[in-house]
């Protein structure tokens, strides 16, 4: 069975991203435009940097270069994950425990398919929110995206 190329990615990411203590947040393979993108998303405490990212990308294209997993050309790109990032991880929901989310359902939930409410607990299953001082239960399977909100 082929490897898909992110989990490629992801291997060879880590011990470079270990060795600088940056966190492998995700990776994606795509196209767009006609061009395809194979992009790797970083972070550390206190924030990535573009000299962070750079030196990530140096390293990280020389292994590319070596294992060689995509037959054609591609842009590759190492970044922040950026603020409003999805929480995908475990660690993403537990960073933002107590935080305002907002949350963009599937279908309608309530009438509404977007709604902004606190993040009181989590499960594999389930996520509690306080959404308008009313605690509910929301199946994961029903949530699209769910990202910090960012308020100006």
């Amino acid at each position: 069975m082929n490897k898909k190329v992110e989990d490629i990615l992801y291997e060879l990411s880590m011990p470079i991203l270990e060795k600088y203590n940056f966190e492998f947040v995700d990776a994606e393979y795509k196209k767009e435009g006609g061009q395809w993108y194979l992009r790797l998303f970083i972070d550390k405490e206190g924030g990535i940097t573009i000299d962070d990212c750079q030196l990530v990308s140096e390293e990280l294209s020389v292994k590319l270069d070596e294992v060689d997993p995509i037959d054609h050309s591609y842009i590759f790109e190492v970044s922040s994950p950026g603020i409003d990032r999805p929480l995908k991880t475990e660690r993403d929901f537990k960073k933002n425990l107590n935080k305002e989310l907002e949350i963009k359902f599937y279908e309608p939930y309530e009438g509404k398919k977007t709604i902004e409410a606190i993040l009181l607990d989590f499960d594999d299953n389930k996520v509690v929110l306080n959404f308008n001082g009313k605690i509910i239960e929301v199946d994961r399977k029903m949530i699209a995206v769910m990202r910090p909100t960012i308020k100006f």
